[in-house]
């Protein structure tokens, strides 16, 4: 027993030395969250942010690092707080009880459940554009479309998770460098753009009104949160009492790499094309990588684009179905019912194709499902749930009395107000 008290000891005195270096594990990590939050988000971010003009647009740039990083850094200090080796749904039973554990469980679900529908029209409408415009191929009926399209991803899924993982892994980093190189060809074809609106300030209502239906885009286009458990865990087994202040470094390296990255490409996007054309590529419900493939003549991005778009999408289509799958074999089985491990693969399996496939068919705005589904309910647990446990967890209560706190739970705030809005009007 001793042995094993003493080895622990060891551990935690080293951390100090760790930490003065950054090391390769910490680089692998700062990676990992920043090819999580870049994603398929960021390919509707131009539209959404650029179509309220250039002034909405600037503040939602000066907002996007705060924003983001003290909000990822509050969840990762709750995960934190918990016991050694407790992931997020155990530290909410461990603080708030079991009733609050399931309730987590159940959001977490309706989280991620809505972004896999989002993805599931975005895959459609990215290759029936493509077979359209680029192939100049009639596309098939969008049903058929749709429904080959997510059977062609589910069987992916049925090679099993870590195919998937490693899938992904290999998926996110050519994406990154294509993003980066798009955004600097697009420099010689900036045209002002967006920097019309600038001359004219809009009236302080307007402007608050832009802001307040953009902000659960911005959640939803930096969110990074389903893999905060698993990032803080590893953290607190690594460093140990010194996990936190080594999280937050971590944490706001990448979030000022994934800022700077995003943030270029949708002003390089938003000075490329005009209000106008911002709001066609939104109401064609396309990507903004769809919309410059059939914009330019250039064969190169003609092509290049819609592939990219594909790549992101299925690449978070293949992620957020791993923890919607989860979620919902959860639900199943807190209701009591307890099937066997191959038929509640099966169940699920039919549930997700079923619901995405007459989604994709439908083809409801992509903006607005992320506007009144994706962001708010993130929202929830990504800014409100650490706020609160600051409140009333006594081993939170040292952070307690900052004014990020504030800042976090106005902007949590504002996201779930924008759904009662888009919801009431």
């Amino acid at each position: 027993m001793n042995d094993q008290a003493n080895s622990v000891d060891e551990r935690y005195e080293s951390a100090p030395a760790a930490l003065s270096s950054w090391s390769r594990h910490d680089t692998t990590w700062m990676l990992g969250l920043f090819g999580t939050a870049i994603g398929a988000g960021t390919l509707f971010l131009p539209i959404n942010a650029g179509l309220g003009g250039f002034w909405p647009l600037l503040i939602l740039a000066l907002l996007a690092f705060p924003m983001t990083f003290y909000a990822h850094r509050g969840l990762t200090r709750f995960v934190l707080s918990g016991r050694d080796g407790a992931d997020i749904t155990e530290v909410v039973e461990e603080h708030f009880g079991l009733t609050a554990g399931a309730l987590i469980t159940l959001l977490y679900f309706f989280a991620i459940f809505p972004i896999l529908l989002i993805y599931s029209v975005a895959l459609t409408n990215t290759v029936g554009s493509f077979l359209e415009h680029q192939l100049h191929i009639a596309p098939p009926p969008r049903a058929i479309l749709s429904l080959a399209l997510i059977l062609g991803l589910l069987a992916v899924v049925r090679c099993g998770e870590q195919l998937i993982v490693k899938a992904m892994s290999m998926l996110v980093y050519p994406f990154i460098v294509a993003l980066a190189l798009l955004a600097v060809y697009l420099i010689p074809h900036w045209n002002g753009g967006i920097l019309a609106t600038a001359s004219s300030v809009p009236e302080p209502s307007a402007l608050l009104h832009t802001l307040w239906l953009a902000i659960p885009v911005m959640v939803f286009s930096f969110n990074h949160s389903p893999i905060i458990s698993a990032f803080a865990v590893d953290q607190k087994r690594r460093y140990g009492v010194h996990a936190e202040e080594r999280s937050s470094q971590i944490l706001s390296r990448a979030h000022l790499l994934m800022v700077v990255m995003v943030l270029f490409f949708v002003f390089s996007c938003v000075l490329t094309l005009s209000p106008a054309q911002l709001a066609e590529a939104k109401a064609q419900n396309l990507s903004i990588l769809s919309y410059l493939a059939n914009h330019f003549s250039n064969p190169t991005i003609a092509f290049a684009a819609p592939l990219i778009a594909f790549v992101a999408i299925s690449k978070s289509f293949l992620g957020h179905y791993i923890g919607a799958s989860e979620g919902l074999k959860g639900l199943i089985i807190k209701s009591g019912r307890k099937p066997g491990a191959k038929a509640l693969d099966r169940m699920t399996a039919a549930f997700m194709l079923v619901v995405c496939w007459l989604v994709a068919t439908l083809n409801p705005s992509i903006l607005g499902m992320i506007e009144t589904l994706g962001g708010p309910i993130i929202a929830a647990l990504l800014f409100l749930m650490p706020m609160y446990a600051i409140r009333r967890v006594p081993s939170m209560r040292q952070y307690s009395g900052k004014l990020s706190n504030v800042f976090v739970t106005l902007v949590g705030l504002v996201s779930i107000s924008a759904l009662i809005y888009s919801l009431a009007s």
